[in-house]
């Protein structure tokens, strides 16, 4: 979508960026202690995204792993967010909410609405395009390094949920309820 526009607009939006300080991972309300280690075998961390996992590959959602979830934790929440988007805030590319809470890996596109209803506990919630699924890097040519960041939380309860939760509705089962969290982020880039 994105990549498709002239690289004149995304070098006049260069500075355009909420920024790392506009994240859900920056949140002062979710002052936990920062124990779990986030990682993926596709990439490591502040290193490039191999565009197999962007729009310009497969577009599929990266393998992740995470470890270090303390006891006491019902569930772990998923936040994928651009710090870098030419947006107010962070454009939010995947929410989900997987049970039980425990070390544990997703393998290449578990994002995905089909391969989630064939993963055990896990739940999509919607991005900034309102799908419940992954939405993969696809930054405006020219516009620079995007960095994408992969956020867990462990968190002490599991809420009674309708619907696939949106920002709102996992910012509010975050707050107050967020045991530990982690991050590692992922780059890409379109060159012009």
């Amino acid at each position: 979508m994105l990549g498709k526009l002239p690289s004149s607009i995304g070098h006049a939006l260069k500075n355009v960026r909420p920024g790392l300080e506009k994240l859900i991972y920056a949140d002062a309300a979710l002052d936990a202690p920062e124990i779990i280690r986030v990682e993926s075998v596709a990439f490591d961390d502040n290193e490039a995204i191999p565009p197999l996992f962007s729009a310009d590959g497969e577009g599929e959602s990266p393998p992740l792993r995470w470890r270090g979830v303390p006891d006491g934790a019902a569930g772990i929440v998923l936040v994928v967010e651009d710090a870098d988007s030419p947006t107010p805030a962070p454009f939010i590319h995947a929410l989900a909410i997987k049970t039980p809470a425990s070390d544990d890996d997703l393998i290449p596109g578990a994002l995905t609405r089909k391969s989630a209803a064939a993963t055990e506990g896990l739940l999509l919630g919607r991005n900034s395009l309102m799908q419940a699924s992954w939405t993969p890097p696809d930054p405006p040519p020219g516009h620079g390094p995007h960095r994408y960041v992969f956020e867990i939380y462990a968190i002490d309860h599991i809420p009674e949920l309708n619907e696939p939760p949106g920002k709102k509705e996992i910012l509010k089962i975050l707050r107050g309820h967020t045991l530990a969290k982690g991050c590692m982020i992922g780059i890409y880039e379109r060159n012009a």
